[in-house]
């Protein structure tokens, strides 16, 4: 479980906060006025994030694919207002 730190304390211990995450697999939730804000995570951590986005990318586009359904160029540019 990641645990919480203000965004300044964050801010003054900054090197020593990496190195926890970097080194210890830390992961710390930032908070702002008791909300978080943002998260500082491992790099390993990040990449297993990117590869299920990329995953989740993947199956949509197959299964946009499956579909087949065109629309065409003309309709699609009026609906965005083109």
């Amino acid at each position: 479980m990641a645990r919480p730190m203000t965004v300044s304390k964050a801010r003054e211990d900054l090197a020593d906060t990496v190195n926890r995450v970097a080194y210890a697999g830390e992961r710390v939730r930032l908070t702002r006025r008791g909300k978080v804000v943002a998260a500082i995570i491992p790099a390993e951590d990040l990449a297993l994030l990117e590869a299920l986005e990329d995953r989740v990318d993947l199956e949509a586009a197959r299964r946009a694919l499956r579909e087949r359904r065109s629309i065409p160029w003309e309709k699609v540019k009026a609906k965005l207002g083109l």
